[in-house]
């Protein structure tokens, strides 16, 4: 990289440089869900160029930076870490930078298992009753339409905020949702408690068209985004003392639904493109079951 690229980099102020990077995600050929994730995350690798100064070797620098944070997790790291790479690959595209930096340096290990620990069926029951107590006031009633797309119809967060009102057909108990990378929407048959808390919803907030998902702050016309599911329902988890992810409940659907049925039924009501990540759901299951039994061949064998 030439002391001119530097030199234009180095005398970018924060600011600025985040200004730059919004505006190239705009233009990104991915969903406007994606390209806010994407202007979210580009923050910390900004911040850490302004302070360190920006040359050949940043995007190495920065996946060491990454490795000593001990606050993140591996697949938080790699978001992070994609999202420099995805932004510093556009900018040589655009001739703005002379070279590649991103060549050669791989994103972080993670293990092939499912990286999300799901909820059992005791802490399900915790929230049901918690949930179930509630005043059905306009935030309450939200919450519990949120509650039963996640853990009855195992529905994707992202799947979530882009329901309209149209998507649903509540008389043939059906929601038409745009599944993660499609384009086009799929079918999906909605439980009989998903239907009861949508219709409530939707009779307290007078939510008739538009957006199925609306802000309740200032811009109340506003679609919801996945940061305020997760604000609303971790909330919910730290009254129950539970420290799981909110993708949890997704993994407690598919889980129960894999205690019952084969892989292949589970496969199409959780709309998997593959078999592959079920599997290891499945053996999750499997093995965890199995543990009882290897621990039966140790017994009576204690050292305390």
């Amino acid at each position: 990289m030439t002391e001119k690229s530097i030199t234009k980099y180095s005398e970018l102020g924060s600011l600025e440089l985040k200004q730059k990077a919004e505006t190239f995600f705009d233009y990104l050929d991915v969903n406007i869900h994606t390209r806010r994730e994407y202007k979210y995350r580009i923050g910390l690798f900004l911040e850490f160029i302004t302070t360190n100064g920006f040359d050949r070797n940043s995007f190495l620098n920065f996946k060491r930076f990454l490795i000593d944070r001990e606050d993140l997790a591996v697949s938080t790291k790699n978001k992070y870490l994609a999202t420099a790479r995805i932004f510093l690959k556009e900018l040589y595209r655009l001739g703005i930078l002379p070279v590649e930096i991103t060549v050669n340096i791989r994103s972080f290990n993670q293990s092939s298992k499912h990286k999300r620990e799901g909820l059992n069926h005791s802490e399900i029951e915790a929230l049901v009753k918690r949930i179930y107590a509630l005043e059905n006031n306009e935030r309450n009633t939200r919450l519990k339409a949120l509650f039963s797309l996640l853990v009855f119809q195992g529905l994707r967060q992202i799947e979530i905020i882009r329901l309209d009102v149209k998507d649903l057909d509540l008389v043939a108990k059906k929601a038409y949702v745009q599944g993660k990378g499609r384009d086009d929407k799929e079918g999906v048959h909605l439980m009989p408690e998903t239907i009861k808390t949508l219709k409530l919803y939707m009779r307290v907030n007078k939510v008739a068209s538009g957006a199925l998902f609306r802000s309740m702050s200032n811009r109340k016309s506003e679609r919801i985004s996945t940061m305020t599911i997760k604000r609303e329902l971790k909330s919910l988890f730290r009254d129950e003392g539970i420290d799981k992810s909110v993708h949890g409940l997704r993994h407690y659907y598919i889980t129960t639904l894999l205690e019952r049925f084969d892989v292949r039924d589970v496969r199409k009501f959780s709309r998997h493109k593959s078999l592959e990540m079920l599997i290891v759901y499945d053996d999750e299951i499997d093995i965890e079951e199995k543990s009882r039994e290897v621990a039966e061949c140790f017994k009576g064998l204690g050292i305390i």
